[in-house]
């Protein structure tokens, strides 16, 4: 599932590893090690989801959370923890928190959290998602049209599951880039055109639609 990611963990090692593997599975990942930062990237960038850490430098992750919230934020938010006591989970949950995950944790269980925090936001319970002849599944990230598998690159994918989560959603040259690409990384003028054509050669020039002067939508379903 390849969405913005919003990362706040103080912890090296973990942030290391946590960037590295999402950033394989198709995520754009902003790591932050302090929490004021971190806190103040929310309003940055249009993130899917945010998992953080609540023993953080510069601020405590439990007072970020309850900041988000009372400034009308409403991303998911996927608490990671070593304070195990049941005591702090039922706080967090009452502060806006959306899921839970205990230190240690597997990369998968927090990859599969994500994923159905994602789907949850965008009214999606399942992971099968189908537009006409075209369907994708979250969870494999495989593409069929007309059953037939369509072999489509990552940011391609990425680009496609944008489309199906928002179906009604017209996005801009800028917001398509942001999704695409964390901060830091290089891109050039004509990539988000380049995915579009891709998209459209392998599942029909009408998939996309081009909304002049505003960007691109999903078109109707054939």
């Amino acid at each position: 599932m390849g969405m913005r990611i919003l990362l706040i963990e103080d912890d090296r090692i973990i942030g290391d590893g946590l960037k590295a593997g999402l950033t394989k599975q198709g995520f754009g990942v902003d790591w932050f090690t302090d929490g004021l930062e971190g806190r103040d990237g929310l309003f940055a960038v249009d993130y899917d989801v945010v998992i953080l850490d609540l023993s953080l430098p510069g601020a405590d992750g439990l007072d970020i959370l309850q900041y988000w919230r009372e400034k009308g934020r409403n991303e998911p938010v996927l608490v990671l923890t070593a304070r195990g006591t049941l005591g702090q989970r039922v706080e967090g949950l009452n502060l806006g928190a959306d899921d839970y995950l205990g230190k240690p944790f597997a990369l998968e269980e927090l990859t599969a959290r994500l994923r159905a925090l994602i789907r949850r936001r965008h009214g999606q319970a399942a992971p099968l998602m189908v537009h006409g002849s075209v369907s994708y599944n979250l969870e494999s990230r495989r593409v069929l049209q007309n059953e037939e598998p369509v072999p489509l690159s990552p940011k391609a994918t990425v680009l496609l599951e944008l489309f199906l989560l928002n179906k009604k959603k017209i996005f801009s040259k800028t917001a398509i880039e942001e999704k695409l690409y964390p901060w830091g990384e290089e891109v050039s003028s004509n990539t988000v055109e380049v995915h579009i054509h891709a998209l459209r050669r392998k599942l029909g020039k009408s998939f996309i639609k081009t909304v002049h002067g505003l960007g691109y939508i999903l078109g109707d379903p054939l």
